[in-house]
């Protein structure tokens, strides 16, 4: 099986990742393409409502619960315990497109685009060091970042750039 094109997001939070990841999609989905998403959580989460059905699945110890209906399907993994799977793990698991759009993993060793607020309370610069961010968004003028730098609600202009990037256009 071919690698995926894939791109990400990264900063910190309240960055302004997630409105970007969401207007990414928007985009890159009127422009044509078919695109699937990975979003890291760095805490518990849950999908489930307590009572559900699936939650109840899950409850009584089922590995896995899938929903299925006749517009959507969803798989829940339970990890009892087990490492959380790794990035290539998770890729691995996704069905064909056209691109890959990750946000979190700021780790990983893919392109992303640093996500900049002055709201964040973390505001240190990542891109010094990670060879891998490509570019930064902001909503504040960025002078330093020796690299492409975009107005974070640029939408059109950093979809251009994931093209790019990404090979989808040359």
């Amino acid at each position: 099986m071919t690698q995926p094109r894939i791109f990400g997001i990264a900063g910190w939070k309240n960055s302004g990742k997630t409105g970007l990841m969401v207007r990414l999609v928007s985009e890159m989905t009127r422009r044509g393409y078919v695109l699937s998403t990975i979003k890291h959580a760095h805490h518990d989460f849950d999908i489930d409502k307590v009572g559900a059905d699936s939650y109840r699945h899950r409850e009584a110890g089922a590995h896995e619960v899938t929903i299925v209906s006749s517009t959507r399907f969803a798989i829940m993994h339970e990890l009892r315990g087990a490492p959380e799977p790794s990035f290539e793990e998770i890729l691995a698991r996704l069905a064909p497109c056209d691109l890959v759009l990750i946000e979190g993993y700021k780790r990983e060793p893919i392109p992303k685009i640093e996500a900049r607020r002055m709201a964040s309370a973390n505001r240190e610069p990542l891109a010094p060091s990670d060879p891998h961010i490509v570019a930064v968004a902001a909503d504040h003028p960025v002078t330093d970042a020796g690299l492409a730098v975009f107005d974070l609600d640029d939408t059109a202009a950093i979809a251009d750039f994931v093209e790019k990037v990404t090979g989808l256009r040359n």
